[in-house]
């Protein structure tokens, strides 16, 4: 009878434990990572950011770290804008209008598209850009870097059309591309804007 009892303690143990590890959601979830031209220079990345801890002392990572500082954070509308980003920052490199660029590129991305855009323009070089179908956005990674500072990785996947001008005259090309794009935003700020930090190449 003893034994019993003790078997059927030690199953009550493992039963809770089972159900506070799978009845919760901890760290980053399937659901929070759903499945032109790199020039610019690359950003060193930071460590991976420690996890954020709330009061019931869950270590939140990814996605539910920045809604835990922004609940407002919607994925949805957050990618939306990223696209219409994607498409003005290659439209506006394309251009050489680095106006436009400075207002949503971070400093050393800045530097490097700069430097692209000088050396065409020393070829004496110009250069249009047509999207074929709006680019496609995928999270790819979400995470919060100190008290409120979030950066997100973006997959983009893009077919656009380039028209050429230069010296021995005008060309068109079409291009597929796959790229890694990381934006920051500090979540406590009033400004809405968030601001491209780094480019990688990606596969397709």
């Amino acid at each position: 009878m003893l034994e019993l009892i003790i078997f059927a303690g030690l199953a009550a143990i493992v039963l809770y434990q089972l159900y506070a590890v799978l009845g919760r959601r901890v760290g980053r979830q399937p659901e929070d990572t759903p499945a032109v031209p790199t020039t610019a220079a690359a950003v060193d990345r930071a460590p991976d950011a420690p996890a954020q801890i709330v009061e019931d002392g869950v270590a939140l990572t990814g996605l539910a770290a920045v809604k835990s500082k922004d609940p407002g954070f919607d994925v949805s509308r957050f990618l939306g804008g990223a696209k219409t980003a994607y498409e003005m920052i290659v439209k506006a490199f394309a251009a050489g209008d680095r106006a436009k660029l400075r207002e949503l590129l971070a400093p050393p991305v800045m530097a490097g598209f700069d430097t692209a855009i000088a050396a065409r323009e020393a070829e004496n070089r110009s250069e249009t850009v047509e999207f074929l179908h709006s680019p496609r956005a995928d999270l790819e990674k979400v995470e919060v870097v100190g008290a409120d500072l979030a950066r997100v990785t973006v997959r983009f996947l893009a077919e656009f059309r380039s028209r050429t001008k230069g010296p021995e005259g005008e060309g068109v090309e079409d291009r597929r591309t796959a790229e890694l794009w990381t934006f920051e935003r500090q979540l406590k700020s009033r400004d809405p804007n968030w601001t491209l930090i780094h480019v990688d190449a990606a596969e397709a």
